[in-house]
């Protein structure tokens, strides 16, 4: 499948182009420039949304996000008022910010949250920070839970999916600014093939596989 987008998210152009003609501006007046040009290559870093290999085959739950997994627990969904697994995806400032679909499957319902912006990986987060959620349904009508979570830094999430989106596994469908988490709430029978500490990579780590 084609990569339909920038190697530079489009959401850090303002970023990146800010900070560069800051840096440039300064260097120009002569003055110390090192930590202008420190933060634009900081921006640079934060918004590469680089091409990746989609894992797996039908069944296979995909890393929604960069990241280490920080959760790996039977839990109750919260959106879908049922007991699921959960896994969740902490995301550091170093990490790919850009958010990809867990599997092939159509959104039913969407809801945001406003919230506070405790650290990510903390397990209240996931209750008390502001979060926007998606229903997912697979072709063969499993329900899978995907919470983007904003952290400590970030102060913005973005979700370009709305209810009736059809969304193929990797597909890119949102980004958070500036240190986040992603969790993931799957049927029970689901085969776990992750350990908490473990880095993933979205799109090209399977989470887990759907019975």
């Amino acid at each position: 499948m084609n990569y339909p987008h920038p190697i530079l998210a489009k959401e850090g152009w303002p970023f990146i182009a800010g900070t560069l003609i800051l840096a440039i501006l300064v260097s120009a007046a002569g003055l110390w420039s090192l930590p202008f040009w420190l933060v634009f290559i900081f921006c640079v870093q934060f918004f590469r949304d680089p091409a990746r290999v989609i894992a797996g085959g039908p069944k296979s739950v995909v890393a929604p996000a960069d990241g280490r997994i920080v959760v790996v627990e039977e839990a109750d969904d919260p959106y879908l008022n049922r007991r699921a697994l959960k896994i969740s995806v902490f995301m550091n400032v170093f990490n790919v910010h850009s958010n990809r679909s867990p599997i092939k499957s159509t959104v039913q319902q969407k809801w945001y949250k406003p919230g506070s912006f405790l650290n990510a990986s903390l397990d209240k987060a996931s209750l008390e920070n502001e979060r926007c959620a998606l229903h997912l349904k697979t072709d063969d009508g499993r329900d899978i839970t995907c919470v983007q979570i904003a952290g400590l830094v970030a102060r913005r999430i973005l979700n370009y999916a709305d209810a009736g989106t059809l969304l193929e596994a990797g597909q890119r469908y949102g980004f958070i600014r500036f240190g986040s988490r992603v969790d993931l709430y799957l049927p029970l029978d689901t085969r776990v093939k992750v350990v908490i500490g473990e880095k993933v990579f979205a799109s090209s780590s399977v989470l887990a596989e759907l019975g």
